[in-house]
């Protein structure tokens, strides 16, 4: 697999280290300045670096794209990449409406390219066990799902400006809610409250009411709010231990008495690398299968939970 880098950022210096630990070919990379997609391209040895986004869709030797921009630019640029052939890899939120998510996979459907937001927590081998385990019955029923992601930064231009798109709720919140769609699907209600600032959500938190079962939810830009996560049933229950959205232990309460309450059976699974590795595998091994998405994230996951994301911001603004 060959692959174009969009963005140079934090998050794109990490992929592109598991991209090469894992057998990808870089062959170039897009930045919005020729210095930053030179150091860029310097530190990962990529022959071609661009601030031509048309240049880089246009090469041959690129035959899929992984897009790490700010979120309001996602849309646009999954867009490009589909019209030129491309296959897509795009970080969350894949957009910034469930509306454009849908538009974006209709549009990668009728190109037959391969399209995925990366979640890669869904592929981190924690999870696996974890929504292996828990779809096998060994918590019974799902009662609740518990989960926040909170911790104070200082605003950054394209971080909190209306115009940008910026959003807690989908850059923090949607791992939250994601966990809430595995292990409950979409919820019939939800109850939201979000602090708004200059007309951008920077805390949240919500309830998704499922009848017998609920979540409870948080996200923060703020404030520090508790990273693990838990998953209880009719026979017990689970806790990922911070931070649980990039996890490597787990606790499973259930199976007997000493197992619930005094000795939890500790689950660990290694980090590799950065994390993202095996995400990058299943998407390769997917493309050149030929499928068009992931049946762990596929378009119908990742449009509902852009369902819930533009559900709770407009509960949140009543």
């Amino acid at each position: 697999m060959r692959w174009g880098i969009i963005g140079t950022g934090d998050i794109s210096d990490r992929v592109a280290a598991d991209l090469i630990a894992t057998g990808g070919e870089i062959r170039a990379v897009w930045g919005r300045t020729l210095p930053r997609a030179d150091a860029f391209a310097s530190r990962h040895d990529i022959a071609v670096a661009t601030t031509s986004r048309e240049s880089l869709f246009e090469r041959a030797d690129v035959d899929i794209v992984y897009v790490a921009t700010p979120a309001h630019t996602h849309a646009e640029i999954v867009r490009e990449a589909l019209d030129a052939g491309k296959h897509v890899l795009v970080e969350k939120p894949i957009a910034t409406s469930a509306s454009d998510a849908h538009e974006l996979f209709a549009r990668a459907h009728a190109a037959g390219r391969f399209l995925m937001e990366a979640m890669w927590m869904r592929f981190n081998p924690l999870y696996v066990e974890m929504i292996d385990r828990v779809a096998s019955g060994e918590l019974g029923g799902i009662s609740s799902v518990r989960a926040s992601f909170g911790t104070p930064f200082h605003p950054r231009p394209g971080k909190t400006r209306p115009q940008d798109g910026g959003s807690i709720l989908r850059d923090r919140g949607i791992y939250p809610v994601t966990l809430a769609h595995w292990f409950l699907g979409a919820p019939s209600d939800v109850h939201a409250h979000a602090a708004i600032v200059d007309g951008v959500d920077v805390d949240g938190r919500a309830e998704f009411d499922y009848g017998e079962a609920f979540a409870h939810l948080a996200w923060s830009g703020t404030r520090f709010l508790d990273l693990s996560a838990a998953v209880s049933g009719e026979r017990g229950w689970i806790t990922l231990e911070p931070m649980f959205w990039a996890g490597t232990r787990a606790r499973v309460h259930a199976g007997s008495a000493e197992r619930i309450f005094a000795d939890p059976e500790l689950v660990q699974h290694r980090r590799e690398g950065n994390g993202y590795g095996p995400m990058l595998r299943a998407v390769t091994t997917a493309v050149q299968d030929g499928a068009l998405e992931h049946p762990w994230h596929n378009a119908a996951a990742t449009i509902s939970i852009a369902r819930s994301l533009d559900w709770i911001l407009t509960a949140s603004r009543r």
